[in-house]
């Protein structure tokens, strides 16, 4: 499968093959490329909590939503806590957390809507970014999936969601999973496999490769592409990028590779009022 997500400046990616659904769709992924932080948050860094300037952060901020055309006061994040809570979001939410970190959305890491006008948006430095799409609903939402986010079915909860809440069918959910630290650079210890789903271990390809006794490689984007499987998603209508932040060390601020002190990029997705 050819990758996803393309370069269309050298502050963000697209999916090219989403737009081509709605094309008031915006919807991609942020380098660190393109902004003016400095040192180790040169340049593009768009998280409000990874103490830099904050100045820098809202110019940042501010830059992407002019090279997206959807003005800052239009967008929605979330105060990310590693959790599985969901939110959904309305027009009333528009500029939450835009300017203070701790303004967001209280206590989520997924939010979706479906209403147009709304710029979601989460934060990322290594985590899995999840999309979701429903075309003719006019539903789109994010999941920030860490691994605690991952073995607590992030990405299952917003399908169990959809479904029971916007009567959404599963099977014609659109979900893509954008660049995050790949299965060559994520090492994990026991206390972490140990919390996999048994049933989805027992089901799907084993996402985890053992090095040594209580080391493991795991591949965090297999793991959330078997939970989407398991929660009924069509595998024809799950993307998955190839892209590992860790590695690409010109593209992407990486937690792992950058000892915890980096900025963040972005995921984002919305459906413009006008086309």
């Amino acid at each position: 499968m050819a990758e996803p997500f393309l370069h269309r400046d050298e502050s963000y990616l697209t999916l090219d093959s989403w737009n081509k659904k709605d094309n008031r769709l915006k919807v991609g992924f942020t380098t660190k490329n393109g902004g003016e932080s400095t040192g180790d948050f040169c340049s593009l860094n768009l998280g409000l909590h990874v103490h830099d300037h904050h100045q820098a952060v809202i110019n940042n901020r501010n830059r992407m939503a002019e090279k997206l055309n959807v003005p800052l006061e239009a967008w929605v994040f979330a105060e990310q806590t590693h959790s599985n809570n969901i939110q959904k979001v309305t027009k009333q939410h528009s500029g939450r957390g835009t300017l203070k970190y701790s303004d967001g959305m209280v206590n989520c890491d997924a939010i979706y809507t479906n209403q147009t006008g709304i710029m979601l948006s989460l934060c990322f430095a290594d985590c899995v970014p999840i999309y979701f799409f429903h075309p003719e609903k006019q539903l789109v939402g994010l999941a920030h999936a860490g691994w605690k986010g991952t073995v607590q079915n992030i990405a299952g909860e917003m399908i169990n969601c959809w479904s029971a809440d916007e009567e959404i069918p599963r099977n014609e959910i659109l979900v893509a999973i954008g660049p995050s630290i790949g299965f060559c650079c994520y090492t994990v210890d026991e206390r972490v496999i140990s919390a996999i789903d048994s049933e989805v271990l027992e089901v799907y390809s084993k996402p985890y490769e053992t090095l040594t006794t209580g080391k493991y490689k795991l591949d965090l984007k297999k793991l959330n592409k078997n939970l989407l499987l398991h929660a009924g998603i069509k595998e024809e209508n799950i993307l998955v990028s190839k892209q590992c932040t860790s590695c690409e060390a010109e593209l992407y601020f990486s937690h792992r590779r950058d000892n915890g002190k980096t900025g963040r990029m972005l995921s984002f997705i919305g459906i413009n009022e006008e086309a």
